[in-house]
């Protein structure tokens, strides 16, 4: 098993594939990466050497945020509207949606499970 950024990469998967397992790579910056090192698309994880291995991994060092880098940088910048208390700050606060998306109706990921009305039945 290889481990790229603090991820077990799955070995018998195709090397794009694999490689959207890291946080904050898609698809597109895998075909990259791969491109970029000359990798083929079709090959396997299992199938490459150790210094491609060591290439795939300092190429995601040196050019890309994945992982715990990028999700604190993704806290800070939500704790930061919140500290500033503009509307998106407050829209996190309250935990409804933030882009302005209806709530009179739907907005149940954000909003949780519907809580029942006291004294609505008649």
């Amino acid at each position: 098993m290889a481990r790229i950024a603090g991820v077990n990469i799955p070995t018998n998967k195709r090397v794009i594939i694999a490689l959207t397992y890291i946080h904050g790579i898609g698809r597109k910056t895998a075909v990259d990466i791969a491109t970029k090192l000359g990798i083929d698309q079709s090959r396997r994880i299992q199938d490459l050497s150790d210094a491609e291995v060591l290439q795939i991994r300092e190429t995601i060092d040196a050019d890309l945020t994945v992982e715990g880098d990028l999700r604190r940088n993704t806290a800070m910048n939500i704790k930061r509207l919140m500290d500033l208390a503009c509307y998106r700050g407050l829209r996190h606060r309250k935990g409804l949606p933030v882009r302005g998306q209806r709530t009179h109706t739907n907005a149940r990921t954000r909003k949780g499970k519907a809580k029942a009305i006291a004294g609505k039945k008649k």
